[in-house]
């Protein structure tokens, strides 16, 4: 298929959230940009939250991750259930009843200064690596099908694309990313359901065949009950609870536009609307996967998990169509999943690290220096798209869930023991307990999986293999790492406590 035809599907996508762009971001200010003037409309945070979620990787490595791992992914998606309804009736509540523009604050009233910062700090790193790391993906993907073939380097890619998402988001933020959110979501759920009709067709049978032919291949498999496995059914379901609760209820990006929902109500009905649809929408991807390796296995196509999607839908074999589609569903899975980290870490660090809302100044000058972080933001994820690039990792989406494993541990554990508990904490030390937790969650993580971190590293670790089969004796720690980490962290936390005073009550959920 003709890149050339490709590429200007790209930019008339482009034109289009540029137009929804200019027509959401009149007279908006800083309030637009940072909590959309707390007048969002619920069912459209719901919808376009669905794109935040799932991004790029999910398009891309949940459906290459069957052929090895059947769909274990979904006890991870089981988990997130237990996590949204947490965060819909604990975290949310308090959100709203401290009417928090940056939901670290609740941390500074909670017990200090250091406290806010290091868990804005904590949501600055993993956003950071995470964000990028999708957008490293995706930006492979566009780069071997379309701009390769046109002599474009990978370097200009990621810079314009870059460029193109700055000039639609710089402005609106919140406001304007809400909308054009949904209209991204609209484009990967209908490239999704469209490439699933394609593919079964292919296979010469209906959908309830191809239903079938998975599950004599095994591929329809959900649980896991081997105890020693990484995607052990209770690991999986723990984990996907404790990474629901951090990586949507502790985290900017995803709060941020809940809490742009004008009351509490309203932002719960989002919370538990999108944790429906996301149910449905993970399994489609996993259904679409079990047809992809049923045609690869068909054709004797055999390429790396992460590039079976693309290679299939972008062959000769199907007519122009599923190849414009895919690369719309693609580019609608890449966008949501980088416009809203940029806007949230810039709104991060405005508030928590600069405080920008707490110093004097006029609307313009406040503007200036939103507008000065923004693009110093953008550069940064070019920096860290490069560096992907050098490292070339595969599978990305097992390194995120790992990465997040232990930086989002000291979020979990410095809201958990706010909410849970009335004891203050020694300001100062803070920082030492947020930084020793994740660095022995590692060294566990390590001592647990000597082999996954021998094949990222690419290096031999003997040692560390011969300790854990003393220590662990086969048995591998998955998802509840995250949980692991924060454990850690709530126990150092208590270590530098003291019993609080009654003014800490005032703080807790309802």
């Amino acid at each position: 298929m003709s890149p050339v035809l490709l590429f200007s599907f790209v930019i008339g996508y482009f034109l289009l959230l540029l137009v929804v762009a200019w027509y959401t971001s009149r007279n908006s200010n800083n309030d637009s940009f940072f909590i959309g003037n707390r007048n969002s409309n619920w069912m459209l945070v719901a919808f376009g939250m669905i794109g935040t979620s799932l991004s790029g990787v999910t398009f891309v490595s949940v459906p290459g991750g069957v052929g090895s791992g059947n769909f274990y992914y979904y006890q991870i998606v089981l988990g997130y259930l237990l996590g949204y309804i947490v965060i819909a009736f604990v975290l949310i509540p308090l959100y709203y009843r401290m009417n928090l523009t940056s939901i670290y604050t609740y941390l500074e009233k909670r017990f200090g200064v250091n406290a806010h910062k290091a868990g804005a700090f904590f949501f600055i790193l993993s956003r950071t690596v995470g964000a990028t790391a999708r957008l490293y993906l995706v930006i492979s993907v566009l780069q071997i099908f379309i701009f390769n073939k046109m002599g474009i380097p990978f370097e200009a890619t990621a810079l314009v694309i870059l460029v193109l998402i700055l000039l639609y988001t710089f402005e609106g933020g919140v406001k304007t990313i809400i909308y054009t959110d949904t209209l991204q979501t609209t484009g990967m759920l209908v490239g999704l359901v469209v490439c699933i009709i394609v593919i079964v067709k292919s296979l010469g049978t209906d959908f309830g065949g191809a239903l079938t032919m998975m599950s004599d291949k095994g591929y329809t498999r959900i649980f896991n009950w081997d105890v020693n496995s990484g995607s052990f059914a209770l690991k999986h379901i723990i984990g996907g609870m404790f990474i629901a609760i951090a990586m949507t209820g502790l985290d900017q990006e995803m709060m941020q536009k809940n809490i742009s929902v004008k009351t509490l109500k309203d932002s719960q009905k989002n919370i538990m609307t999108f944790t429906g649809v996301l149910m449905i929408v993970n399994l489609l991807f996993l259904v679409l996967g079990g047809v992809l390796y049923l045609y690869a296995a068909q054709k004797g196509i055999t390429v790396p998990p992460d590039d079976l999607f693309p290679t299939i839908a972008l062959s000769d074999t199907f007519s122009g169509v599923i190849g414009v589609i895919f690369i719309i569903a693609i580019i609608s899975a890449l966008f949501p999943s980088v416009d809203g980290a940029i806007t949230s870490l810039t709104s991060c660090f405005c508030i928590d690290i600069l405080g920008i809302n707490k110093k004097e100044g006029t609307e313009k000058e406040k503007k200036s220096t939103r507008l000065k972080v923004h693009f110093t933001f953008a550069a940064i994820f070019f920096v860290m798209v490069l560096l992907f690039k050098w490292i070339n990792d595969k599978l990305i989406i097992d390194f995120i869930l790992k990465f997040a494993g232990i930086t989002y541990g000291p979020l979990l554990g410095l809201f958990s023991f706010g909410i849970l508990t009335k004891r203050r904490l020694n300001d100062k030390l803070i920082w030492m307990a947020c930084i020793i937790a994740p660095l022995l969650a590692l060294g566990v993580d390590m001592l647990s999986n000597p082999v996954w971190y021998e094949a990222k590293l690419h290096v031999q670790l003997p040692l560390l293999r011969e300790w854990s089969a003393t220590i662990f004796n086969g048995y591998k720690i998955g998802n509840e790492l995250i949980l692991i980490n924060g454990i850690f962290t709530f126990c150092g936390l208590w270590l530098i406590s003291k019993k609080g005073t009654d003014s800490s009550a005032a703080l807790q959920p309802v």
